[in-house]
């Protein structure tokens, strides 16, 4: 059989690609099928289909690309031109699908699937690590992918599907999310060392009215409670410094750049004196979160659990 071009072709060069898509992705498989054994009746017998079934397929291939893909000799066909071409391409395409099964498949195994955990930057050095070692004392094989952010880009991030689970502050409240309160951590005034407050132990917001705050910007959970605190001790905060990173503005800190309201540091940061805030009371709730009736998988699941189990004794 000669290659042509068939004119009863039910796509024309001007089909909408997405058309093209949906007609021919079906019959990607058996059209590898046949190619492989040139041989219709052994291909429906290896991929265990009516032979009917498998003709009618090609047939319909070949008419919805108005090509020749095989030339045909009883049962036996051999490729043209264009079905050797389009073979190639279809070969790529099937194992981009049999990766992309065998990945999705492994993501979900109860014993190494992934969970894609995001969590907030204060929460990366001590506590983070600390959970995920005592989650994998009891499941050593399954992996994470870790996401390190502010509170909107991580719940963006979520609402997005990248991320199964995270760990943020403020608590989110919105209607396509479920969020579960799981501990509290207190904030602290964080002054120089030489600051006329740094002799004092405890100290109430409002005498910090007058002094350059030192915070992380705008969109950070942080922020937004700096904010409100310093609303409910009477005044706007005047801000000298905006960063990204907490230790970052404790150094700006013990430069003397100004003063920050943070939560404790891992390990003491010389050069700073951190006082407990009296009024208004400084602390910021730390929660899960997670899309709402986003179905989890067996890790995921299995993670979530040991989190919610963690409440009240989350933060080391």
């Amino acid at each position: 059989m000669e290659h042509q071009q068939r004119s009863q072709g039910r796509l024309s060069p001007s089909s909408d690609t997405e058309d093209m898509v949906m007609l021919l992705a079906p019959r990607l498989a058996y059209f590898a099928g046949v190619a492989r054994t040139e041989h219709v009746t052994r291909a429906a017998q290896e991929m265990d289909v009516p032979q009917s079934t498998l003709s009618r397929a090609m047939v319909r291939l070949e008419q919805d690309l108005g090509v020749d893909l095989f030339a045909r000799i009883g049962r036996t066909v051999s490729l043209t031109p264009a079905g050797r071409t389009f073979l190639g391409s279809v070969e790529r395409a099937l194992g981009e699908i049999r990766r992309a099964a065998d990945e999705v498949r492994a993501d979900a195994d109860p014993e190494t699937g992934k969970v894609a955990f995001g969590f907030l930057h204060t929460m990366g050095s001590e506590t983070v690590p600390g959970l995920i070692r005592a989650f994998r004392a009891d499941h050593p094989r399954v992996r994470f992918s870790l996401v390190q952010t502010y509170g909107e880009a991580m719940i963006e991030r979520l609402r997005a599907g990248e991320l199964d689970l995270c760990l943020t502050s403020p608590v989110p409240d919105a209607p396509d999310l479920v969020a579960r309160r799981l501990d509290e951590q207190k904030l602290r005034l964080v002054v120089p060392t030489d600051h006329p407050l740094a002799a004092r132990r405890r100290v109430r917001l409002a005498e910090a009215a007058e002094e350059s705050f030192v915070t992380l910007e705008p969109g950070y959970g942080l922020r937004r409670i700096t904010d409100d605190l310093c609303q409910e001790a009477g005044f706007k905060p005047r801000i000298a410094f905006e960063g990204e990173e907490a230790e970052t503005l404790r150094g700006l800190v013990a430069a003397g750049l100004g003063v920050a309201l943070l939560p404790p540091p891992a390990f003491p940061r010389p050069g700073v004196v951190e006082l407990t805030v009296t009024a208004p009371r400084a602390a910021r709730e730390i929660g899960v979160a997670w899309l709402d009736g986003h179905p989890d998988t067996p890790p995921v699941a299995a993670f979530k659990q040991f989190l919610l189990s963690r409440r009240g004794n989350l933060l080391p």
